[in-house]
């Protein structure tokens, strides 16, 4: 493949653009309950983590993760989990450096430490990107453009004025085309699409493991990457469909916990979690008048 990869905006991917600053505009207008956020968020990591995994042959299901590392023994599979597990509860660290060739040597470090001994190295041997069927799909750039190649990427980030989303696209499939390392590139390339688009406002309060779309649809995913041509249009257009489908996936989820949540209350106490829930800035004094047979002591 030549570098750099190249796109076109088309009115496909303008108009799934737009949908997401819609989504994203909701979600700051009409902010959901910290303690949905918390609960959604620890699931969405745990996803991200086994979703990223299984998309590389991972076996395990969510009934069978651990994030306990005195229960890891010496399985690989529940490392490899546990590794990325831990890697997306640190993303905000992550979001708040800069992006460099040695953010990058970090994040392979961590996600195949305790399982490959070359974790955090770049490769210094000719690879490729294989199919399913073992065969060979794309041929990686000889080791010694590893470096150069990574500054390119490392520069257009730090200058492209594009779309957050169009950024994390780019980077994720510009980043697997250099493949710098000998094994778990497509996790650190999907963990490092995550930073981005945290980094640019995208993240929706780390709720939405957009693994789990790729994994569902890991086929179309491989293919995509498996293209051997500069022009990347699709693979662009595919990862903003599967960012938004999951985004909207994950808000429907989080509404239902917070419906169910209101729910689950008698029916005073729910009416007021719900008028707080609607009026951000009400004051105690209008609940005191609103409820007033209520005891103050007990509305506090």
């Amino acid at each position: 493949m030549r570098f750099p990869p190249v796109f076109t905006k088309t009115d496909s991917i303008s108009r799934t653009l737009y949908n997401l600053d819609v989504l994203k505009s909701a979600f700051e207008l009409h902010p959901i309950a910290k303690e949905v956020i918390s609960l959604k968020r620890s699931s969405s990591i745990l996803k991200s983590a086994l979703f990223s995994a299984r998309i590389e042959g991972n076996p395990l299901t969510l009934e069978e993760v651990t994030t306990k590392k005195d229960e890891l023994s010496e399985d690989i599979s529940k490392r490899e989990v546990f590794n990325l597990a831990s890697l997306y509860e640190q993303i905000d660290t992550f979001v708040s450096r800069s992006v460099s060739k040695e953010l990058l040597k970090e994040i392979h470090a961590q996600a195949l430490d305790g399982i490959s001994h070359r974790a955090g190295y770049y490769r210094v041997e000719e690879s490729a990107i294989w199919n399913q069927a073992g065969i060979a799909v794309y041929i990686a750039p000889p080791p010694q453009k590893i470096f150069l190649l990574l500054d390119e990427l490392v520069a257009w980030i730090e200058n492209v004025k594009e779309h957050p989303a169009i950024v994390a696209a780019v980077a994720h499939i510009w980043f697997e085309k250099i493949h710098p390392f000998d094994d778990g590139n497509g996790r650190v390339g999907r963990f490092f699409s995550a930073i981005l688009l945290s980094k640019g406002g995208y993240g929706f309060g780390g709720m939405v493991p957009v693994e789990e779309y790729l994994e569902k649809f890991r086929e179309d995913y491989y293919r995509e990457l498996g293209k051997d041509i500069q022009d990347i249009t699709s693979f662009v257009e595919f990862f903003i469909t599967g960012l938004i489908s999951q985004i909207r996936t994950s808000l429907e989820e989080s509404e239902k916990v917070q419906v169910s949540d209101t729910l689950s209350l008698l029916p005073r106490r729910a009416e007021l979690v719900a008028i707080i829930r609607d009026h951000k800035s009400i004051s105690f004094d209008f609940l005191v008048r609103r409820f007033r047979s209520i005891p103050t002591r007990t509305l506090h």
